[in-house]
C-alpha cells in the first residue's frame, strides 16, 4: 500500500493580500511548495460562506462558496476593480490575524463594484453556470438577497410570507431584488471559476485536495429554508430538536451546535437522493472528502430545542451503512475519510469497517497517564494501514501548545513512548511528527503550525467558544525554503514522498 502525506492549512490562513487567504498567487505558490517537498495532499477547511462566529462549519449553504476567497487581484486583472480601490480599503493591519468585521465591511462593497462593472448578464459562461446549477444556486441567491433586506437576520425571523416561501412572496422578491439576486449568482460564478482553476493546477502538480464537509447544515441556511422537508422541523419550519454532542474531553457540558437534525425516514424513502446529490457536487470541488462527525450516521445526539447545554440530550439511530451503499451504487467508489473521533462505540467501529473508509487517528489523544496500557487506538503502534493520522486537527491544540498544557504525568508517558527524555521542548514537535510519519497509517496529514513548532496562539479553533477562532494566518516569512526542506526531509525519510 502506497504511503502518503499532506499538510493541513485553511485557505483563509494563506498570506494573500487584502486581509484573508484566497485563491490568489499565494495559493499557487503554496501548491508549488507542496510539490517540492513531496506532499500528496492539501487538506483545507470547508469552503462555504460563513455566518455568525465565522465558523466554516456553520455555512449559509452546503453548495455555495465563500466570496471572501475570490481573489481581488484577479478582478483587478479583469479590469472590474482598480488596485487603488483595493489598496484604499481597510482589511486590518495584522498579517497574522483575520479581522472579519473589516473584511466584511470592505470586501463586499468592492465585490459589488466588480459585479456592476462586469456586464455579467452578457457572459455566456455565466448563463451556462446558472443553468447547470439552478437546482441550488437560485434558492441560495434569493436567500442571501432577502437576508440583506431583513438586515441579516435569520430566516426564521423573516416575514411569514417569505419565511414560508409563499408563491406571491417569492415572485415579489425575485422581481423587486433582481439585481441583488444576480449579484450573489455572480459571486458564485467567480468563486467556482477561480477555485476550479486552482484545483486543476494543484492536480497537475500531483497534489490532491482534501475537502471537509460538516455532517449537518446550518439552521440559518438556504438548504433549510428551501427544503424544510429534509429536517426535523415543525409546521412553522422551526426545529423540534437540534444537533450537538454530549459532555466529553472538550467540554464538561457538551456542545449545542444548533443545527437541524435530519428526517432520516424521509431520506430513506427517497433513496438518499439529497445526500447523493450533495456528495456528487463535493467531488466537483475536491478529490477526497472528509466527513465531519461520521459517528452521527450510526447514532446522532438529539438535544431539545432551546436547551443551553447538551446534558439533557439523548442518542437516536442514524441511517447506518444503508446510506453509503446507496452512495456507492450511485457514484461508484469515492475517496472518503471518516472523522470517527470522540466516544466511539462498537457499532461505530462496525460502520467504519463496513464502509471501508479510512478512519482518523489523532496523536494528542494517545497519552493519558490514567490509562497506562498500550491498547489505545491512538497510540501509533496500533494504527491500521487504512487510516489517516494527524498530530492534531483544526479543533486541537498545536503540538507545542499541547505539550505546554498536559499534566507532567502525561508528558512523562509521551516521552517514555518516544524513548526520549533529553530533546529540548522546542524540538519535541518534530519528534512527534516523526513518530506519526513512521507509523503504518497509509496517510499522514500534519497541520503546518506543528512543523513550525507554534504555540496555542496559532490554534485554529477552540470548540464551544466564539470570537477568537478561525483567525490565524501564516506569514510569507514563515513559508520559508528552510521549512519546506524540513518537511521534505521528514517525508522522504519515512517513505511518503510523492514522486508524481
Amino acid at each position: 500500500m502506497r504511503r502518503e502525506s499532506g499538510i493541513l492549512l485553511s485557505v483563509t490562513s494563506l498570506p494573500s493580500k487584502y486581509g484573508i487567504g484566497c485563491f490568489s498567487k499565494e495559493a499557487y505558490d503554496f501548491v508549488d511548495r507542496l510539490k517540492e517537498c513531496g506532499q500528496t495532499y492539501w487538506q483545507i477547511l470547508p469552503l462555504g460562506p460563513t455566518s455568525y462566529g465565522d465558523s466554516p462549519y456553520q455555512s449559509f449553504s452546503t453548495y455555495a462558496g465563500n466570496p471572501y476567497f475570490i481573489s481581488l487581484e484577479d478582478l483587478i486583472e479583469e479590469g472590474v476593480l482598480t488596485r487603488r480601490e483595493c489598496n484604499a480599503a481597510d482589511f486590518g493591519d495584522d498579517p497574522a490575524d483575520i479581522d472579519y468585521k473589516k473584511i466584511y465591511d470592505s470586501r463586499y462593497p468592492l465585490l459589488r463594484k466588480a459585479y456592476e462593472r462586469s456586464h455579467i448578464a452578457e457572459d455566456p459562461g455565466f448563463i451556462q453556470f446558472k443553468q447547470e446549477n439552478s437546482w441550488w444556486l437560485r434558492d441560495y441567491a434569493i436567500f442571501m438577497a432577502v437576508k440583506d433586506v431583513f438586515g441579516g437576520s435569520e430566516w426564521t425571523k423573516w416575514a411569514e410570507d417569505i419565511r414560508l416561501r409563499w408563491q406571491n412572496a417569492m415572485e415579489y422578491y425575485q422581481t423587486e431584488y433582481y439585481y441583488d439576486i444576480e449579484f450573489h449568482e455572480y459571486l458564485q460564478y467567480k468563486f467556482i471559476q477561480q477555485w476550479k482553476k486552482l484545483k486543476d493546477y494543484a492536480n497537475s502538480q500531483g497534489i490532491r485536495i482534501v475537502g471537509d464537509i460538516p455532517i449537518y447544515v446550518a439552521m440559518d441556511s438556504a438548504d433549510t429554508w428551501a427544503h424544510p422537508e429534509l429536517f426535523q422541523l415543525d409546521e412553522e419550519n422551526l426545529p423540534v430538536a437540534v444537533a450537538g454532542c454530549p459532555p466529553d474531553g472538550f467540554s464538561a457540558i457538551g456542545q449545542v451546535w444548533g443545527n437541524p437534525l435530519y428526517r432520516w425516514d424521509y431520506h430513506r424513502q427517497t433513496g438518499y437522493q439529497w445526500w447523493i446529490q450533495r456528495l456528487a457536487y463535493c467531488y466537483q470541488l475536491y478529490d477526497v472528502v472528509r466527513i465531519d462527525h461520521f459517528r452521527g450516521f450510526d447514532e446522532y445526539f438529539s438535544i431539545p430545542t432551546g436547551a443551553k447545554t447538551a446534558v439533557g440530550g439523548h442518542w437516536e439511530k442514524g441511517p447506518g451503512i444503508d446510506l453509503f451503499r446507496a452512495v456507492k451504487n450511485a457514484l461508484g467508489e469515492k475517496a472518503i475519510i471518516a472523522e470517527d473521533l470522540g466516544y466511539v462505540t462498537d457499532s461505530v467501529r462496525q460502520l467504519v469497517r463496513e464502509s471501508g473508509f479510512p478512519g482518523m487517528k489523532v496523536l494528542e489523544f494517545a497519552f493519558d497517564s490514567r490509562d497506562s496500557g498500550s491498547a489505545s487506538d491512538y497510540l501509533p503502534h496500533n494504527y491500521p494501514e487504512n487510516s489517516v493520522v494527524y498530530t492534531g486537527t483544526h479543533d486541537n491544540e498545536t503540538i507545542r501548545g499541547w505539550l505546554d498544557s498536559i499534566s507532567a504525568a502525561d508528558r512523562k508517558m509521551a516521552k517514555e513512548y518516544l524513548c526520549d527524555f533529553y530533546t529540548p521542548k522546542d524540538e519535541l514537535p518534530l519528534a512527534f511528527i516523526s513518530l506519526v510519519m513512521r507509523s503504518s497509517a497509509r496517510i499522514c496529514i500534519i497541520p503546518i503550525q506543528d512543523y513550525l513548532g507554534l504555540d496555542n496562539t496559532c490554534r485554529m479553533n477552540v470548540p464551544s467558544t466564539v470570537g477568537t477562532n478561525w483567525k490565524w494566518r501564516i506569514t510569507k516569512k514563515q513559508l520559508s525554503r528552510k521549512l519546506f526542506r524540513l518537511i521534505g526531509d521528514v517525508t522522504k525519510r519515512y517513505g511518503r514522498w510523492n514522486w508524481i
